[in-house]
């Protein structure tokens, strides 16, 4: 039913798209017919609308891998610079959050580790059809450049976040966990939630040997749920993990890789001496930071489907 009602959205907008420029070709000629100039503002506008909606559909169209209709884990880290980087993450995570209002998806968080003057690390589920497939276009390195609000000379600094982006994996695709290779920590848990975060080690850290990656969770009472959501996590990461390592194998020549591996910067956020978002794999920017830091991000994320769409043809 769940793959049913996917083939359904994908089908029935374009075959709506295709009856409406049926209608507006209609239109148009019944004003050619009878002379009616006064019917052009009209069509123009009723065109520019399909137009928008084609482009739409073409983006949504190229969202064909194995996992991009899949729910998502979003994963935030700071880099250096403390309290800056700490308040660049509390910034990243607002405007995905304003993207995934606007979009009707819903979030919820697993993970957040807050700090002086921000976060220092936050992991949420994003779940939506294709969140994986629009979301992944944001993995990497953002760096932010701006007056500082926390040095009382103003001056300009440079932060620095991670954003990784993994799907949430279903029983269909498999990955092995083997027992020997993780090994499971508790600790009790740290922020809101009352006087039981401090009463029992409810929260779950669970580290993967071979891979070296770290995953913990601790939204959740119970310590059974909690390690129930790391594993969903950690099966998550290691698909993406490997998933990486087979193209990096295949294509380590491929430009689009190196832009988007883990540890290389794909954009920049330019608040001071002026404004200005510009992502570094697709030359795209923006001078409306505003409009990009409320989640106005789809420029940059459709303008990276098209590029590695255009980069797999060659």
């Amino acid at each position: 039913m769940t793959e049913i009602k996917r083939l359904r959205d994908t089908i029935e907008p374009w075959e709506k798209l295709i009856a409406d420029l049926e209608d507006a070709e209609a239109l148009l000629e019944l004003a050619r017919e009878e002379n009616a100039e006064d019917e052009e503002a009209g069509l123009r506008a009723t065109l520019e609308r399909l137009r928008e909606q084609f482009e739409a559909l073409q983006v949504k169209r190229l969202l064909s891998g194995e996992a991009d209709a899949a729910d998502a884990f979003l994963t935030i880290h700071s880099g250096a610079g403390g309290t800056e980087a700490c308040d660049w993450v509390s910034m990243l995570y607002r405007m995905y959050r304003r993207w995934i209002e606007r979009h009707n998806l819903s979030i919820e968080v697993i993970d957040m580790q807050e700090a002086e003057g921000g976060i220092k690390s936050v992991t949420a589920q994003i779940s939506g059809d294709y969140a994986f497939g629009y979301l992944k276009a944001e993995a990497g390195v953002h760096r932010l450049v701006r007056i500082s609000p926390f040095d009382s000379s103003g001056r300009r600094h440079t932060s620095f976040a991670s954003v990784y982006v993994s799907p949430v994996v279903d029983d269909a695709i498999e990955v092995e966990i083997k027992a020997e290779d993780i090994r499971v920590d508790t600790y009790r848990a740290s922020g809101a939630g009352g006087q039981h975060v401090n009463k029992t080690d409810s929260a779950v850290r669970i580290t993967h040997f071979p891979t070296g990656l770290v995953v913990q969770c601790q939204n959740e009472r119970s310590q059974h749920k909690n390690r129930a959501t790391a594993m969903k996590v950690l099966k998550s990461r290691l698909y993406e993990y490997y998933r990486a390592e087979q193209e990096a194998k295949q294509e380590a020549s491929a430009i689009e890789k190196k832009d988007i591996s883990w540890g290389n910067q794909i954009r920049s956020y330019v608040f001071q001496p002026y404004t200005m978002v510009k992502d570094l794999r697709t030359s795209v920017e923006t001078g409306n930071v505003q409009a990009v830091m409320d989640g106005d991000i789809d420029q940059f994320i459709e303008s990276f489907l098209k590029y590695t769409a255009g980069q797999s043809l060659n």
